[in-house]
């Protein structure tokens, strides 16, 4: 890892999980060409699954750390699909997903849990395109699940 992201995670107290393994037929990762598409991650919080509804039973600052939470992950699967995190060039874009009653709207600000990490610990690099999107239900209950297009170097 590198050092700025290192300090950076240290100052936030906050630590990289390790890498989920996935839980379906899927890989947690592919790189096609100069992008590295990291499949949908899952916020975990001590070792426990996130879970709930937006609007329903959690509320926003819930949502934001559980987005945070999906971030760290992501960023662990970059890890470990690069070997090392200088190689992030820039984070193109997130796709994040939001366990949603209906009349939550409230999204944008949720998925600012994943976006402010990312900028923090990439700078200028990690600022990226992004959709929110409100959706009735995730898989094993999940509050927020978040995908990620990141273009890498050598």
């Amino acid at each position: 890892m590198t050092d700025r992201i290192a300090t950076k995670l240290a100052e936030l107290g906050l630590d990289l999980p390790v890498a989920a393994a996935p839980v379906a037929s899927y890989v947690p990762a592919v790189q096609a060409g100069g992008l590295l598409h990291i499949s949908g991650q899952l916020p975990f919080k001590d070792g426990a699954l996130m879970t709930g509804r937006l609007g329903e039973d959690k509320d926003l600052a819930y949502g934001q750390e559980a987005a945070q939470r999906c971030a760290l992950m992501l960023v662990a699967q970059m890890k470990a699909a690069l070997g090392e995190l200088y190689r992030v060039k820039r984070i193109v874009k997130l796709g994040v997903f939001v366990n949603s009653a209906g009349d939550f709207t409230d999204q944008p600000k949720v998925a600012n849990g994943a976006s402010d990490l990312m900028v923090a610990l990439f700078g200028d690099a990690g600022k990226h395109a992004r959709s929110a999107v409100g959706v009735p239900v995730l898989p094993l209950g999940a509050a927020v699940e978040i995908d990620a297009i990141v273009e890498v170097g050598e």
